[in-house]
């Protein structure tokens, strides 16, 4: 990955709708080179999903702290955290907890189910969940 990578990745995550057309010319690139740029990308995981983002009035979301089982490791428990529908983002961490997951769903009770899922996962034996107020 080059400057014009990381460049054409601040652009996408600006507007991932950006047309390649506009990207190369913001770039000082062809059409053609952006999309094989993109491409690459792609192909090499860096950029993973293309996605939209919601107002944040027009969702609930809240950040659960996890404390998981020893006997489990701490990856498969975040694996099968993912796939809980309303997950948006998981991630291993240090400190007093072991993983962190940021919910997003239509409203506080559909959080709340969330965060009932996330309970029942094998592995997870604490929560402490705060729910997200705004976001600047």
């Amino acid at each position: 990955m080059d400057e014009i990578d990381l460049k054409l990745l601040e652009l996408l995550k600006e507007d991932g709708r950006a047309s390649y057309i506009d990207l190369g010319k913001q770039l000082n690139l062809s059409e053609a080179a952006v999309r094989r740029r993109v491409k690459k990308l792609v192909d090499d995981g860096i950029i993973k999903k293309f996605t939209i983002e919601i107002k944040e009035r027009e969702r609930a979301m809240a950040l659960t702290l996890l404390s998981t089982s020893p006997n489990i490791p701490t990856y498969e428990v975040a694996s099968n955290i993912s796939k809980i529908k309303g997950v948006e983002k998981v991630y291993e961490i240090t400190g007093q907890y072991d993983i962190a997951v940021l919910i997003s769903a239509p409203s506080i009770a559909e959080v709340n189910k969330v965060i009932d899922d996330i309970r029942k996962a094998d592995g997870v034996i604490n929560t402490n969940t705060v729910i997200i107020l705004r976001e600047l």
